[in-house]
């Protein structure tokens, strides 16, 4: 084993190695498991950075570090694939981990679960590592899965609280439904393909029936909505808020949510000869992302409105990837990873510094007592809301520029009042926090939060200004377009080029979208120019329907929960009581009724017992002589 497939091996290594001793020896660590915890993903980071360089100088390769499964045809190894997609990949996914990490010690510090926290921690990260490494389907859905698992065990944290736990199951459940059609699609592919292998299986997708193609796409696609929550399972994710605040950011930032646009991009192949699953992929992308930031306009919760720009913007990068534009996707998805992760531990000092309060109604004034937080959220909300020369400006108006330059102009036109939605309730939630009257409660001795948490938001906040620059000259010919594009030379192109319209023009109509949604948020919440309860008396259907976030859950109650229970009820009282029990019970008590009528001729009289054998005997002759 050479240098750099020693590397690639061990970047794993660390984390797997911290979920196992905070696991089992974990009180014996106490406080310090944390900040070890925390050097052991460092390690990892500075490993993967090194990766990176020695990909970006040299070029990618595969490795196997043992065989696996060798069952007649069916041969899997526990291989990894290091190319330039997985190297960014490990850069983002260790180095946010890592933040979160160090952030997790100062928010995380007196809970009785410190040390089984950083174990699963680790063990997630170790999870995402290795399905970005994986070199075959199998690999990869094993990892899948245990993300899921990771995220169940995370958001659940807190299990004595009913709230956490029901998140937890919720997120479990509803992603059982995507993992059935994606495990469904890699049999299908095993059966079309006879391997699992990634390259093997590539080779094949040319020659394969389109018909073929489609449909193991999208029931590939189908795992990608369940992981990266996408409308219509989408429900679990804002949920997820029950968890610990740095669980929320390492779910939503690095970790769980990304793995679906991975996976497409990571399979580019296969959606390229699929024109209908990629027009599928866009279209739930659009509406997912204009559904999302919908019902954030009007939530007061602030973990929940950064939950749904979550899915909001995940929207955007599977538009990106829906239409072949797979460096845009993984671009936004690099950005995102650090202005999302910088709100949510952003959000999370804020409920450190109020005593663990989420309601926008009862906050206000924060700015002067906790400036380094305000400031970073501030930079984090100017990222999101795509404001130049923040990261988000690059990366969101790059996959706005592809879609409207290959024709799809109805899919940049939502694209382009989603972000005006954006700026808006991502600024609605600062003004009111940070700069609106104070609505505090008195007794609350409000407070930053300490350096070991205010650190990393620093550190992210920087990314957050400076990483977009790897998007210059915009945006199909930057430094990132022209490293990662290498990976994704052979794609078969289903949707060219159709306008040659400047990236300016396009990003001055973004920008301003941005700027009017941060504008009318400080005209109702700053100047109070117009009372936003006029606004809600004057849309009440429509406020009452993002309020209420669409009645998604209710519908989702009323058509499938409620049906369900009424049927396994059935089940239970009928089937199984009634019918099973009852038919298992009656023929034990016909038998106990027999038993105790026959146990009277067993009385101990003599002439009892004769009467019985005179009367068998004479059964006996008479059935010998009828016969």
């Amino acid at each position: 084993m050479d240098l750099k497939t020693s590397i690639a091996w061990l970047i794993p290594l660390f984390p797997l190695a911290g979920w196992l001793l905070w696991g089992l020896f974990g009180k014996y660590f106490k406080g310090l498991s944390g900040y070890i915890a925390s050097a052991f993903i460092g390690i990892s980071f500075i490993l993967s950075v090194i990766l990176f360089f020695i990909v970006a100088y040299s070029h990618g390769f595969t490795d196997t570090l043992y065989p696996w499964v060798h069952a007649g045809i069916f041969k899997v190894g526990v291989s990894a694939v290091v190319d330039r997609l997985s190297v960014i990949m490990l850069v983002m996914v260790t180095g946010v981990s890592t933040l979160v990490h160090i952030y997790s010690i100062g928010y995380m510090q007196g809970d009785k679960g410190f040390s089984r926290y950083f174990s699963f921690l680790n063990l997630f990260v170790f999870s995402m590592i290795m399905l970005v490494m994986s070199n075959n389907l199998l690999l990869l859905y094993v990892f899948w899965e245990a993300v899921g698992f990771c995220s169940y065990i995370l958001i659940g944290f807190w299990y004595e609280k009913k709230s956490a736990s029901d998140a937890g199951k919720k997120a479990f459940i509803v992603n059982r439904i995507g993992d059935f059609g994606f495990a469904v699609g890699i049999f299908l592919l095993f059966f079309a393909t006879k391997t699992l292998n990634y390259e093997k299986i590539f080779s094949m997708v040319p020659a394969m029936p389109v018909l073929t193609v489609t449909i193991i796409a999208l029931l590939l696609f189908a795992g990608a909505v369940g992981k990266s929550a996408q409308f219509p399972l989408h429900v679990w994710l804002p949920d997820a808020m029950e968890g610990p605040t740095p669980v929320s950011a390492l779910i939503h930032a690095a970790t769980m949510v990304t793995a679906g646009v991975y996976m497409i991009a990571r399979f580019h192949v296969l959606f390229s000869y699929s024109p209908t699953a990629s027009e599928v992929v866009l279209i739930v992308g659009t509406f997912t992302a204009f559904f999302a930031a919908f019902i954030a306009l009007t939530q007061y919760d602030i973990k929940r409105i950064v939950a749904y720009s979550t899915v909001s913007q995940l929207g955007y990068m599977f538009m990106a990837v829906g239409i072949g534009s797979y460096t845009a996707g993984i671009f936004h998805l690099i950005s995102h990873a650090i202005f999302k992760g910088l709100l949510f531990l952003t959000a999370g000092s804020v409920m450190h510094g109020l005593s663990g309060e989420l309601d926008l109604r009862k906050m206000g004034g924060l700015y002067s007592k906790m400036k380094i937080t305000a400031i970073t959220f501030i930079v984090g909300g100017l990222a999101l809301s795509g404001i130049p020369p923040f990261s988000g400006f690059f990366s969101k108006d790059a996959i706005l520029a592809d879609v409207y330059n290959k024709g799809f102009y109805f899919a940049w036109a939502v694209g382009e009042i989603t972000a005006l939605m954006t700026a808006f309730y991502i600024f609605r939630l600062i003004f009111l926090a940070f700069f609106a009257e104070s609505k505090v409660d008195k007794n609350l001795h409000v407070h930053e939060s300490p350096k070991i948490m205010t650190l990393p938001m620093i550190i992210m906040a920087f990314f957050a200004l400076t990483i977009g620059f790897i998007g210059i000259p915009p945006f199909n010919h930057s430094i990132f377009y022209n490293f990662l594009h290498v990976d994704f030379l052979n794609v078969n192109n289903f949707a060219p080029i159709v306008n040659n319209t400047p990236w300016y023009f396009l990003s001055l109509i973004s920008v301003a979208a941005g700027l009017i949604g941060i504008y009318i948020a400080y005209l109702l919440y700053i100047r109070k120019a117009v009372d936003p309860e006029k606004i809600k008396s004057m849309f009440k259907p429509i406020y009452a329907l993002s309020y209420n976030k669409v009645y998604i859950d209710e519908i989702y109650d009323f058509l499938i929960v409620k049906p369900l229970l009424a049927f396994f009820n059935f089940l239970w009282k009928v089937v199984d009581i009634k019918v099973i029990d009852g038919a298992v019970n009656g023929i034990a008590g016909a038998f106990a009724g027999f038993s105790v009528k026959a146990r009277k001729i067993q009385n101990g009289m003599l002439m009892s017992y004769i009467l019985t054998l005179s009367i068998g005997a004479v059964a006996i002759l008479f059935y010998y002589f009828i016969r």
